[in-house]
């Protein structure tokens, strides 16, 4: 029996980069990171408020065959790929300390029926989901 999601993994263009970028701006905290057989890197980062989710940061390559790691790449370059979605305590307050620190952002807060949400891209393209979640049922997509 699953008993819970533990590792997420994201295709980042530098793994350094996008772990300072995880820790320094989103405030993520470093769980691992070591460097396996033929240079492989694992490094994952945690949330402070969820430890039991690691978020897997890895440059696409091999295993992956060469024509899906170049599509990866271009869908990076293109800023389209879907990485995570957070939840957040105040979306608008969250959207200003982000953008302060740089983050782009290519939807800002917005009310939806399951709260408000913000749409944000990581260091590599990434998108991220800014969720402050509410209450909500299916009637408030009527």
């Amino acid at each position: 029996m699953i008993t819970a999601v533990s590792i997420a993994s994201v295709f980042v263009k530098d793994v350094d980069a996008s772990k300072a970028f995880y820790i320094d701006v989103l405030g993520f905290q470093e769980h691992t990171d070591i460097t396996l057989g033929e240079g492989y890197r694992w490094c994952t980062v945690k949330s402070p408020t969820q430890p039991d989710l690691q978020i897997h940061l890895t440059v696409p390559g091999p295993p992956i065959p060469d024509d899906m790691v170049a599509s990866i790449n271009r869908a990076l370059d293109a800023g389209n790929m879907f990485g995570i979605g957070v939840n957040v305590d105040d979306c608008r307050k969250t959207y200003e300390d982000l953008q302060a620190k740089g983050v782009e952002f290519i939807q800002p807060p917005e009310e939806r029926p399951y709260g408000v949400e913000a749409v944000a891209r990581d260091n590599s393209g990434n998108w991220m989901v800014l969720v402050e979640p509410k209450a909500y049922s299916a009637a408030d997509f009527a």
